[in-house]
């Protein structure tokens, strides 16, 4: 195992120049980002509001299995792809600053809303508004199918980050790579029975705020303040604005957004029940299959949401292997809040 103590990675210092000159090139690829410094940064903190000012261009729609996927598809066409998969509560815009950095340096980039998120939608009203982990993963497989795209590397945060160990831990065929923060996120509702020290249990307020159903109403009428409540939770360190949070925000209205919160939490607890069709699946995630893939695992200094220690999940990953701490004040969103760190960690998994 090829592992890196944290305190060896200094991605912006090693790596800033490439990453810069990748970013003069990122206007050829449609998008416009804001006039800003090229400054170097051995910590990896950002400038408030890094990405408010950056244009995806048009959000496009692909049936993929149960779904209608709304995504961003930047780069060449025949580069090498590269699926980035975002959280709850935020939305595509989590990498608004890494996409035109990896498209100029020629990966073609695909960033899928998530069900229950932004343009995606589901092609039938029977289909159940299911959120357990098995089913968000196998929409990465179904989108990856319906793009064509025979393996890419995939990377991810918080509800994508789960998404995208599962991939690579079920299907590592389909995977060349890994990018995960908070590491390995694969779990089982029966390891979710055990009760956590009270400080602990406390990080998950909302879980059991959502297992009643004046939660569920109250997320529903307060979704945008509760959305703001969460980023400041988990990034308190990060000055964001509220020109940034609302671009996010507006992916949150959803028509089904609500139902997927609230069955993913749920079912984590138990309390909700999952698709059949997932059962042996979840079987298999309930052993904690180990992923053989080239993986960077990420953290942030000040994640303030619950997330596992780096040295505890070290062993899940049998590959080659890097965990990397970004220092100066990152928090649980670090493509937002440290782009040229995630980008270069994206690159750095692809030729590991």
């Amino acid at each position: 195992m090829d592992t890196l103590a944290p305190d060896r990675i200094d991605p912006f210092r090693r790596s800033f120049l490439g990453i810069a000159a990748a970013g003069l090139a990122a206007a050829s690829f449609g998008f416009a980002p804001r006039a800003q410094a090229a400054t170097p940064r051995a910590s990896g903190a950002t400038t408030p509001a890094r990405g408010a000012n950056v244009a995806f261009g048009p959000v496009k729609q692909i049936r993929a299995g149960v779904l209608d996927i709304g995504y961003v598809d930047a780069g060449p066409a025949d580069g090498a792809p590269v699926l980035l998969l975002h959280g709850w509560p935020y939305d595509i815009h989590s990498y608004a600053d890494v996409v035109p950095l990896l498209a100029s340096a020629g990966y073609r980039v695909i960033v899928p809303h998530l069900r229950g998120y932004g343009t995606t939608r589901f092609l039938s009203a029977d289909t159940p508004r299911n959120g357990q982990p098995a089913a968000l993963a196998d929409d990465v497989i179904q989108l990856m199918d319906a793009l064509k795209i025979p393996r890419a590397v995939v990377a991810g945060y918080d509800w994508g980050g789960r998404s995208a160990d599962i991939v690579a831990a079920l299907h590592p065929e389909r995977v060349k790579a890994l990018v995960a923060v908070s590491g390995y996120l694969i779990g089982s509702q029966q390891a979710a029975q055990a009760p956590l020290a009270p400080e602990a249990e406390l990080q998950w307020w909302y879980q059991f705020y959502f297992a009643t159903e004046r939660g569920r109403a109250g997320y529903e009428r307060n979704r945008h303040d509760f959305a703001k409540l969460i980023w400041k939770l988990a990034s308190p360190k990060w000055a964001f604005d509220d020109a940034t949070f609302d671009r996010s925000a507006a992916a949150l209205q959803n028509e089904d957004h609500v139902d997927i919160v609230i069955h993913n939490y749920r079912w984590r607890l138990g309390l909700a029940q999952g698709e059949s069709r997932y059962d042996a699946i979840e079987r298999r995630l309930a052993t904690f299959p180990s992923i053989s893939v080239p993986t960077i695992t990420i953290e942030g200094d000040a994640n303030g949401a619950p997330h596992p220690s780096p040295e505890s999940y070290a062993k899940r990953f049998t590959g080659k292997y890097q965990h990397r701490l970004l220092t100066g004040g990152i928090g649980h969103n670090p493509p937002q809040e440290a782009p040229a760190a995630f980008a270069q960690a994206v690159m750095d998994a692809d030729r590991m």
